[in-house]
């Protein structure tokens, strides 16, 4: 037994954490730029007993906003509007858009130059790993990047791209995870986040570069998401315990991501979300499914012993909420089945809906990594998945 493991941050988890915000902020000085989304937080419920949190504790707040997936443009321009102010800590309240767009300023304000000359794949850059102490406060339960250590940024269009700024510096300091944050949250954004997660904990789970500890935490995350992410979708948005057993998957699927790699859903991900911007949660979402089958049907022709069959119908026995049955292959045809349904139920968007056509296929397919998939997938696979969503 062999593996690397990393994690080095404190997890404040459970209902009314966020009233802790101005006291954490404060122990790291009294200046704090405040990231936020669009309005949906600052609009809300818990924004002016948090402003009455940072008055009390004499905390001085700077505020930016973030609107959908962050561009370099948008980094930019916020560390250039705040470079030159007492920035003690930054702290992100929102989305994994936000939080990344939070993750990334706190990188950068310690940097002269463009997010984007660091950016992996495109930028010539490295990063020495300095940055502003950043605290991570999700409102959502999906990409976990209040336990991870990049931040993905991303620029739309033909030649676009959607990249990491990644250092294991960069892990938040503090991730702050109250679910009571996330009531309410609409249907079609609670089931994209959610299906977003799933996919982090199932990829990381069967990921090459698994291990005993992912493999725990994965099975743990797993254990109660299916029915809570049904409940929170199709029933009660303000299931509070639902939203907890979320919002607990989602951060363990953020830390085995950082620590096992993903899978071929997140190397579709990132091709289309640079040329096409369809955000990264109905991504995962419409395509979990058809990948999912499309690994398990090429593990069973190539080695049906292999490990990661009997990973996946363990999953498949824990989403479903049954103990382990006779065999790997009804774990499996449990697993696939259940996403299938889940994909038509929650109404997972088809790639058509954001102007990917048959031309697109080809190119996606060919560009699309597979670094820790569990199995090398054929072209001909990769462009069957991506058909089957069209």
């Amino acid at each position: 037994m062999e593996f690397d493991f990393f994690v080095s941050q404190h997890l404040y988890f459970g209902p009314g954490k966020l009233s802790r915000l101005p006291d954490l902020a404060g122990r790291y000085g009294r200046n704090l730029l405040l990231i936020t989304g669009a309005g949906s937080f600052v609009n809300g419920p818990h924004w002016e007993p948090l402003q009455k949190g940072f008055d009390a504790a004499e905390i001085v707040v700077y505020t930016a906003q973030i609107q959908g997936e962050p561009g370099p443009d948008d980094i930019d321009e916020i560390v250039k509007r705040y470079k030159g102010r007492p920035v003690d800590v930054v702290a992100a309240v929102g989305g994994g858009s936000v939080l990344d767009a939070g993750k990334a300023v706190s990188a950068m304000l310690t940097r002269e130059g463009s997010v984007t000359g660091f950016l992996e794949g495109v930028g010539t850059r490295t990063h020495d790993g300095r940055k502003v102490p950043f605290i991570a406060v999700p409102t959502t339960a999906g990409t976990g990047s209040e336990a991870t250590k990049n931040a993905v940024i991303s620029r739309t269009g033909e030649t676009g791209f959607k990249k990491s700024l990644r250092h294991d510096n960069f892990m938040p300091d503090a991730a702050l995870v109250d679910p009571e944050l996330a009531l309410g949250c609409p249907a079609d954004i609670t089931a994209a986040c959610g299906m977003d997660a799933l996919t982090q904990l199932l990829e990381s789970l069967v990921s090459t570069k698994a291990s005993p500890m992912t493999d725990a935490l994965c099975t743990s995350g797993l254990q109660g998401f299916g029915t809570a992410l049904q409940r929170c979708v199709l029933q009660d948005p303000e299931d509070l315990d639902g939203r907890s057993c979320l919002a607990y998957g989602a951060y363990l699927s953020g830390v085995t991501l950082a620590n096992a790699g993903l899978g071929v859903v997140h190397g579709f991900a990132s091709v289309i979300g640079g040329i096409k911007g369809m955000p990264h949660g109905k991504v995962c979402g419409t395509l979990l499914a058809a990948a999912t089958r499309e690994n398990i049907t090429a593990l069973m022709a190539q080695d049906p012993g292999h490990p990661a069959l009997e990973k996946y119908a363990r999953a498949g026995w824990i989403l479903a909420g049954r103990t382990k049955e006779k065999d790997w292959a009804s774990g499996c045809s449990l697993l696939m089945d259940l996403l299938d349904e889940w994909t038509n139920c929650f109404d997972m968007p088809k790639l058509g809906a954001f102007g990917i056509t048959l031309a697109h296929i080809g190119p996606i397919a060919d560009a699309a990594g597979q670094k820790n998939n569990p199995v090398h997938l054929s072209g001909n696979a990769m462009k069957k998945i991506l058909e089957k969503r069209l």
